[in-house]
């Protein structure tokens, strides 16, 4: 008897990813409680507004989404990185941040703020941290 077949992850860029798909992943992933999860139509404007939506799929189910704002030629923002619970450790992340950055360029940096529990992915990827960043909070 053979092996079961493996999963098979695959990446893609899209646009028009529905707001309900994203909300499900947000709340997987445990980022919903960082994020509006519960104002669909806000998630949906997040969605719209952003210049790149990078989706993961594992059999066709959504796994995994990057949400970026960026310009193409010199700065991008990786606003939301999230992965399903049941696809954390299959390199989804690591995934949806390579497909990020071959679609915004050479020419754009990639940032990202991470989440608090999320620090030790971005350094077990080898991600670069950057000393100097300011920010103000959100008012809602």
């Amino acid at each position: 008897m053979g092996q079961p077949a493996q999963s098979q992850i695959t990446y893609g860029i899209e646009p028009d990813l529905d707001a309900a798909e994203f909300r499900r992943v947000l709340v997987e992933s445990g980022l919903a409680a960082r994020r509006p999860a519960d104002d669909l139509a806000r998630l949906g404007r997040m969605l719209r507004q952003a210049d790149l939506v990078v989706t993961a799929r594992r059999d066709g189910a959504l796994v995994g989404v990057a949400r970026t704002l960026t310009d193409f030629s010199f700065c991008a923002y990786l606003s939301d990185l999230a992965v399903c619970r049941s696809a954390q450790g299959l390199k989804v992340g690591q995934g949806l941040i390579d497909a990020t950055r071959a679609a915004v360029g050479p020419e754009a940096s990639l940032l990202l703020t991470a989440a608090p529990g999320a620090v030790t992915f971005y350094d077990h990827i080898g991600m670069p941290r950057v000393a100097d960043a300011f920010r103000y909070e959100r008012e809602a």
